[in-house]
């Protein structure tokens, strides 16, 4: 991956540029929402289309010069339609959380209420979180996971709802490890006369490759990342049928965005592209198997899986029965000394705060893009379990550490 332009204008960029290189190549990258785009799509995303501003729409543009960016983002359209079944596909949002408020925009006013999952149980911050634009403008309610389960209780999911009588409930979540009912959503947001949006940015590659329901037939609006389990240019996404196309549209441009960022975009049509292929089905496939042969191995080793396992891409584990002294924190950082770079998470029922955690979070997306199989995803929670079990035992560490290093090796990355 010669970059010869960069080093000669800008050589520290290039250093910090390769030292980066190295670091993905000789770690495993276990952030449940990273993944290693190919080469094409890499190329895509530093494309000539940098250059061009194209404020609008294919075919209605306030500039011109578009004829061939009007082609390459409908090519990114009718694939998602088609990897999806969307009517309407918008490619544009720079990123799912953008995703999410071009859907806020276009069907909510400041002060509605919003019904979404508890960032503690598994939401994410654009689901009304405080902190976030959502949790500002909008009035939030929030649902949680069974305590002894792990799972969602539909049914406290719908008495909230009648109670609360939300204009939009929304399904989907950035660290929940089981298959989501969409349907059932659907029904409790039809009961109460409320919009359902459906946020799969984790899950759009299960999903693409046939590994998890298609909320599609089940929500007003699905929204999602573009760069996590599908592997294609880093963005967001919304779909929605033809009745609701205008509104979005304009809720994402002009409403809130200006030119759509064309690279990503090509990106997007050229990842879209390798998930319709047979091949990325399997890849999806295998990518829950070595999460469940992960999580395995970490139950096996002592550790709590909040609920009791996982039917996706990542594996939560709480701490605080095992190792009730370590943070979340704590594990992340003696981990990446090691080469196994994952996140502290919050989990249900959660007392410290995020930025420390009682627990962890690890995804196979990225181990899978490599070609690792569930042994060495077995292989990869022991020593997990090892670097938890001795966090002082420096022998240990270097023995984990020079099995990471044989892992990569094994399965190179850009070569």
């Amino acid at each position: 991956m010669d970059q010869p332009n960069i080093h000669a204008s800008d050589p520290l960029v290039a250093e910090l540029l390769n030292a980066e290189l190295d670091r993905q190549r000789n770690t495993l990258s276990m952030i449940a929402s990273e993944n290693h785009v190919s080469q094409a799509v890499l190329e895509a995303q530093g494309c000539i289309l940098t250059n061009k501003y194209a404020e609008g729409y294919p075919g209605a543009r306030y500039y011109g010069g578009c004829e061939h960016v009007d082609q390459l983002e409908q090519l990114a359209i009718d694939r998602a339609k088609k990897i999806w079944g969307a009517e309407h596909v918008n490619v544009q949002p720079h990123s799912g959380t953008q995703a999410n408020m071009g859907v806020y925009f276009a069907v909510l006013s400041p002060g509605d209420k919003i019904l979404s999952m508890s960032l503690t149980h598994g939401g994410h911050l654009s689901h009304g979180h405080p902190a976030n634009f959502s949790g500002r403008f909008y009035d939030i309610q929030h649902y949680e996971v069974d305590s002894s389960t792990g799972y969602i209780d539909y049914e406290s999911v719908e008495e909230i709802a009648k109670n609360f009588k939300p204009d939009i409930i929304v399904s989907g979540f950035s660290a929940y490890p089981r298959i989501v009912e969409w349907d059932r959503f659907q029904e409790i947001a039809h009961d109460v006369g409320a919009y359902h949006l459906a946020d799969m940015a984790h899950i759009t590659g299960l999903i693409a490759g046939g590994q998890h329901p298609n909320p599609i037939k089940h929500a007003d609006f699905v929204t999602g990342s573009t760069h996590k389990t599908i592997r294609s240019g880093r963005g967001g996404i919304i779909l929605c049928s033809e009745e609701h196309a205008t509104k979005i549209d304009s809720a994402v441009m002009p409403g809130m965005q200006g030119g759509p960022l064309l690279h990503n975009i090509v990106g997007k049509a050229v990842g879209f592209g390798e998930a319709l292929t047979p091949e990325f089905s399997n890849y999806a496939a295998q990518t829950i198997k070595n999460a469940q042969a992960l999580g395995k191995s970490l139950q096996d080793g002592g550790l709590k899986l909040v609920s009791d396992g996982t039917d996706t891409h990542l594996v939560l584990v709480d701490l605080r029965n095992s190792h009730p002294d370590l943070t979340g924190k704590e594990v992340q950082n003696n981990l990446e000394s090691v080469g196994i770079v994952l996140n502290a998470n919050t989990v249900p029922g959660e007392t410290r705060s995020p930025f420390l955690a009682s627990g962890i979070r690890a995804g196979t997306p990225a181990l899978t893009t490599r070609g690792f199989t569930e042994e060495d995803c077995t292989t990869i929670g022991n020593l997990i379990i090892q670097m938890i079990n001795n966090p002082d035992d420096t022998s240990m560490q270097l023995s984990v550490s020079k099995e990471v290093e044989s892992l990569c090796k094994n399965h190179p990355l850009y070569t």
